[in-house]
């Protein structure tokens, strides 16, 4: 574990998301693969409609679980994801309104960094799970 890596257990900040010695930790990224796993979908059903950042959300996802992108940009992808799902984090989700500006800036820098991971097919993968959200 590097010096500037936390505990798994600890709150995790929006750098800590993006931060490579933390993310790509193999203890830190099992802990994250399984938060993403448990609570991903959950979460993405009961908020699709509320935030508008959903569909980057989604692509990250598909990006994530594709077996071509790169394991290290996995790992970052896994952190910010489980950053979104974790319900106590800079700004709680619950305050209506600003509850999700953490999880959209989290989201919003992994792309600007790591954008080219996320390919026209994991857009298209994403736009299709939106749609079936808003029809359930």
């Amino acid at each position: 574990m590097s010096a500037k890596a936390k505990p798994a257990d600890g709150p995790m900040t929006p750098e800590d998301a993006l931060d490579p010695s933390r993310a790509l930790v193999p203890s830190i990224q099992r802990v994250n693969e399984v938060r993403v796993q448990k609570g991903f979908w959950p979460k993405i059903r009961r908020t699709a409609s509320r935030i508008p950042f959903a569909g980057q959300a989604l692509s990250v996802w598909f990006a994530a679980r594709d077996p071509e992108t790169p394991t290290a940009a996995k790992g970052i992808m896994v952190g910010a994801l489980a950053y979104f799902v974790l319900p106590f984090d800079a700004i709680p989700d619950i305050f209506a309104g600003i509850g999700f500006t953490d999880d959209a800036a989290v989201i919003a820098a992994l792309i600007a960094t790591l954008g080219a991971n996320i390919k026209r097919r994991h857009k298209d993968q994403a736009d299709a799970a939106l749609e079936r959200l808003r029809e359930d």
